[in-house]
């Protein structure tokens, strides 16, 4: 079932490993395929060595188990009530990247510093607050989810594809798996730059008008880098 969907979101799986975004069984990716619905995500507790593509479990929008040997991710509940609240998402991606994770454990908002920030989040990548105790205790995941949109407001998920989850990490996400992979990748970048720039004294953001330039030159029905799709 889902052959050549289970493989895409394999394949996005292991694109964290050659990132330098995860290690060990650390960090996931799921996507939702565009003709069942159906959600295929990672294992739970898998090594990245190890994996298979065979072992990628496939799930029902509820969470049912549709086909797979293995438990899906823990994080499960977290993937799929943001693919319940946002239809243009297509993938998701959870990591514990080093830099992206300092500042989730900081509780601070990643600044958008300059262009190359704003070519990919349009303004501060946001960090929720904290868990409850109660919210901890039950239902931790689903409600880590919840805290990832009642962050998220009503902005366009697609205008800021990451959310940092205090003292967690970052969740990530994109019209499908890979493009997900490549906002986790970029939140890194542009962590580890805005981690410098502050080092350096810097503190305030790039003005509102080269943010809007870089963003939606490349973003929305006026963008125009890159090459027609011809």
């Amino acid at each position: 079932m889902l052959d050549n969907f289970k493989e895409t979101v394999f394949k996005a799986n292991i694109d964290l490993v050659k990132h330098g975004l995860v290690i060990h069984s650390w960090g996931n990716v799921s996507g939702r395929d565009p003709e069942t619905g159906y959600i295929v995500i990672k294992p739970s507790g898998v090594n990245y060595k190890k994996m298979k593509e065979s072992d990628m479990v496939v799930l029902d929008a509820a969470g049912n188990v549709i086909e797979g040997k293995w438990k899906p991710s823990t994080d499960t509940p977290t993937h799929l009530f943001l693919y319940q609240t946002y239809p243009a998402i297509g993938g998701i991606v959870h990591t514990h990247s080093t830099y992206a994770t300092a500042w989730a454990q900081a509780g601070r908002g990643i600044p958008p510093f300059g262009t190359t920030h704003a070519d990919s989040f349009y303004g501060e990548v946001p960090c929720t607050r904290k868990l409850k105790p109660e919210e901890i205790k039950t239902g931790y995941e689903l409600n880590t989810g919840k805290v990832i949109a009642e962050r998220l407001g009503s902005t366009d998920p697609l205008h800021m594809p990451s959310v940092l989850v205090y003292s967690h990490g970052p969740f990530c996400w994109g019209k499908n798996p890979d493009e997900a992979v490549y906002n986790a990748v970029s939140l890194e970048v542009v962590a580890r730059m805005a981690f410098y720039t502050l080092l350096l004294g810097k503190n305030e953001p790039v003005d509102k008008e080269l943010l809007d330039k870089h963003f939606f030159r490349k973003h929305g029905k006026d963008a125009y880098y890159g090459q027609d799709n011809k």
